[in-house]
Parts: C-alpha cells; sequence; structure tokens
C-alpha cells in the first residue's frame, strides 16, 4: 500500500467523504481531469485501501432509535482469553455499534443506540452483563448530540 497520497487523491477523498453519491462528472469535474482517470484513481485508492468502503448513513431519529449510550465496560480480569470471549460477544450485538478497547480505568468503550430507556436496560441486563468476565458497566446517556461525523482529516505529509 502506498503511504502518501497526492493532492488530488486527497481532494478526491475529501469530496466522496462529504458524498459518496457524487457522480463520477460532478468528482472529475470538481478536480480538474477527465471522467477515465477519476475513476482509475477511486479504484486505486480502494485497492490500496485508502477508500475501505462506502455506506449509507441512517437516521436514527426515524428509525426510532432515540437513545445513544457510551458504556464503559471493566472486565474480572485483563486476560486475552476473557477480551477474546468479550469481543466475540460484542460483536454479534446489533445494538453496539462501535467498540473500542481503551486504556485507562477502564477496558472497553461502547457506543450503543437503542430506542429508548427500557431497551436499553433489557439490553443491560440480558446481554451486555451476560457476557462472561464481565465485571463492572458504567453508563452515559446522551442529551444532545453537538457533532456526529464520519469525516477524517486528511494530513498532509
Amino acid at each position: 500500500m502506498k503511504d502518501k497520497l497526492d493532492n488530488i487523491d486527497r481532494r478526491i477523498i475529501n469530496i466522496l467523504q462529504k458524498n459518496a453519491k457524487v457522480g463520477l462528472k460532478e468528482l472529475s469535474t470538481s478536480i480538474n481531469l477527465s471522467i477515465t482517470p477519476t475513476h482509475d484513481r477511486i479504484k486505486k485508492l480502494e485497492r490500496e485501501g485508502w477508500i475501505e468502503k462506502q455506506v449509507c448513513i441512517l437516521n436514527k431519529k426515524k428509525l426510532g432509535l432515540n437513545l445513544t449510550v457510551y458504556s464503559q465496560v471493566t472486565l474480572i480480569k485483563q486476560t486475552r482469553e476473557l477480551s477474546d470471549v468479550f469481543n466475540v460477544a460484542i460483536k454479534k450485538l446489533p445494538e453496539v455499534v462501535e467498540c473500542s478497547f481503551v486504556s485507562g480505568s477502564f477496558d472497553y468503550l461502547l457506543k450503543i443506540v437503542v430506542p429508548d430507556m427500557e431497551a436499553y436496560h433489557t439490553f443491560h441486563q440480558a446481554k451486555l452483563s451476560s457476557i462472561e468476565g464481565v465485571s463492572l458497566i458504567n453508563s452515559i446517556f446522551v442529551l444532545t448530540e453537538v457533532k456526529s461525523t464520519t469525516e477524517l482529516m486528511i494530513i498532509n505529509k
């Protein structure tokens, strides 16, 4: 994989991050390239792993998913075996949209999206707390989402 992006690649990525549905003609016009080299560059960025996938971002509220919860999870022991069990279990839970193994006073930070507090309570009791090795769950409820984006900074190196 190439470790640097040129200016045209950066422009392509920035545009696609804002709107992955932008047409090839519009994209090529905005970067001052013809359609074929623009298409070739996108394919190259995908092949080299710069672009992992293109997705559709849904409106949580319209889907009735009105509660976002961040849960700090601590395991009873920090062993590879317990982490593996936890990782496998978490990947099967559609309510969990993000899971990170972190340093600090807890082991995992989860982002959970559910319809309401009752649904979270059920999820917490029936699913999350029943995973082998879970010792402590500290939940933080989002009151207002100030910023939510999937766009990443493209650092010039």
